[in-house]
């Protein structure tokens, strides 16, 4: 399927270059309306005159950390396979400094809005199990996910030390490295680097926003952060994720055997939560200021999880 090339051009040339036509009119000229979650790209809803309602996305900031790549191959792999509850992929178009990919429009609202949310869960854990079901090949079988559990290791151990080094004067920075020795002290990293149970397709992201419900069915968007990963790294990434706050510890608990969890990785799956937890405080922390209220909601959640009396550890 041929890229629409003439509103691509105009996309790029004003929408994100700002060049002449003023930007707002851009879209509207041309029947796009812009999707929420797209923080990193610019991501519309298109009527196409000849293949009807579909996604476009331009990736504003090219093809950085080879997103463009991993989204691709990862719509094409799951096409091949005939996965439901992703979007099929259209048409690529890589001849700018600016990609962009179009793939077909899924219907649906945000999963964290439905009626029924133990069963819109039920239905991500279906969704999940499908996707890692799907044999690894091509470029996502030798490109590890998007900030991974090594990556996750490696900001701790590295980065975040450095920068609280440079505040010594904050009063939470004593408490910050607490944490940060409970957790070195716990042996989550040589777990983490010593997974022990196989790769699987992994979408590298896990924002509950990109999720969607239409009726019995719960489908995901956004495959840009795909390579290959862990179920359980997965299933810590996704429930530790700061926007599955709103999803009380015990649906999490129950749903973690449809999630992937066994007895032979519980412990490579606490490990990888602490883990993720912990890199979300990091994050936050540089945020304290602006962030507070999840700042110090984040500090509660590592302290529960890093307990031994946590429900958790069952």
């Amino acid at each position: 399927m041929a890229p629409p090339a003439a509103l691509l051009t105009d996309l790029r040339d004003t929408v994100v270059r700002g060049s002449g036509t003023h930007v707002a009119d851009v879209p509207a000229r041309h029947g796009l309306h812009p999707l929420a979650g797209g923080l990193q790209n610019h991501v519309y809803a298109w009527e196409s005159p000849a293949d009807g309602p579909i996604c476009l996305k331009l990736y504003v900031k090219g093809n950085h950390r080879r997103r463009v790549e991993r989204e691709w191959a990862a719509l094409t792999l799951l096409a091949k396979h005939d996965v439901s509850g992703v979007p099929r992929p259209l048409w690529s178009d890589n001849e700018d400094s600016i990609p962009a990919i179009g793939m077909t429009l899924l219907p649906g609202t945000s999963l964290l809005e439905s009626p029924d949310r133990e069963a819109a869960l039920s239905g991500l854990a279906h969704t999940t199990q499908r996707l890692q079901s799907v044999p690894l090949s091509g470029l996502l079988a030798g490109l590890e996910r998007i900030d991974s559990g090594a990556h996750y290791v490696n900001r701790l151990t590295n980065s975040w030390p450095t920068l609280l080094a440079g505040h010594e004067g904050d009063p939470m920075t004593a408490e910050m490295r607490a944490r940060l020795t409970a957790w070195h002290d716990s042996g989550d990293a040589e777990l983490l680097n010593d997974d022990g149970t196989g790769s699987v397709f992994s979408r590298g992201d896990s924002n509950l926003l990109n999720w969607l419900r239409d009726g019995v069915i719960s489908a995901c968007v956004d495959f840009e952060y795909s390579g290959y990963g862990t179920t359980f790294f997965d299933a810590a990434d996704l429930i530790e994720h700061i926007s599955a706050r709103a999803i009380p510890d015990t649906s999490w608990i129950e749903l973690l055997p449809e999630l992937g969890i066994t007895p032979a990785n519980r412990r490579h799956f606490l490990a990888a939560q602490r883990t993720c937890a912990l890199r979300w405080l990091a994050v936050l922390w540089k945020q304290r200021h602006t962030r507070a209220d999840q700042f110090a909601a984040q500090h509660t959640r590592v302290q529960l999880l890093q307990s031994p009396h946590t429900s958790w550890r069952g």
